[in-house]
């Protein structure tokens, strides 16, 4: 069974093209035109093992929020077309990644319920390109996408280092919910669909 997808977005803000292999080895290319979110994205790709190929132009002369929000929901778009109606999923999944004096831990239902719950403790507003804000409004994009339910939190001294802790934490809490269970048959929910 092949759990890839290819989805494209294309508005008057931005040109957002994304594939995307569920099962792949965490290679990436990735290209926004924000750096520390490439950054984020290629982390993310590598420690969830996805395989990722991100190509977005947006109106950056304006900011970075358009750019970063549609990438966003273009991944998440990715996922839940590659997850199919999610049977055989774990669907659940959770980590707790440490990157020196940062701790993040995020928790996945990747059942088909949007929701995102976001606490990260950042105390600049900007990394490098990247507004900290928009980093949990990715986050939420990427939620209400993939048709999951995301809780992440992180707190730390050094900003770099909780947003990148925040996205392993992610990445690898994804990779444990969209894992094949050998025993189970049909959708993981005593409903009997998402």
């Amino acid at each position: 069974m092949s759990r890839t997808a290819s989805v494209s977005r294309e508005t008057t803000e931005t040109t957002v093209r994304l594939s995307l292999n569920l099962d792949g080895s965490g290679q990436s290319t990735v290209a926004t035109g924000v750096g520390f979110f490439d950054h984020l994205l290629e982390s993310f790709a590598h420690h969830g093992m996805l395989d990722l190929d991100i190509e977005a132009k947006g109106d950056l002369h304006v900011d970075e929020h358009h750019t970063v929000e549609d990438t966003a929901l273009v991944l998440g778009t990715a996922i839940a077309e590659a997850l199919g109606d999610r049977s055989g999923i774990q669907r659940f999944g959770n980590a707790a990644i440490p990157m020196d004096e940062a701790l993040a831990q995020a928790a996945v239902d990747a059942g088909g319920r949007p929701y995102a719950v976001i606490d990260l403790a950042f105390a600049t507003d900007r990394i490098g390109q990247l507004g900290t804000q928009m980093i949990a409004h990715a986050i939420e994009s990427l939620a209400r996408g993939a048709g999951m339910t995301i809780h992440v939190t992180a707190s730390g001294r050094n900003d770099h280092h909780i947003a990148e802790a925040a996205f392993k934490a992610l990445a690898r809490a994804i990779r444990a919910a969209v894992a094949l269970d050998g025993n189970r048959h049909g959708v993981p929910s005593t409903k009997g669909s998402t």
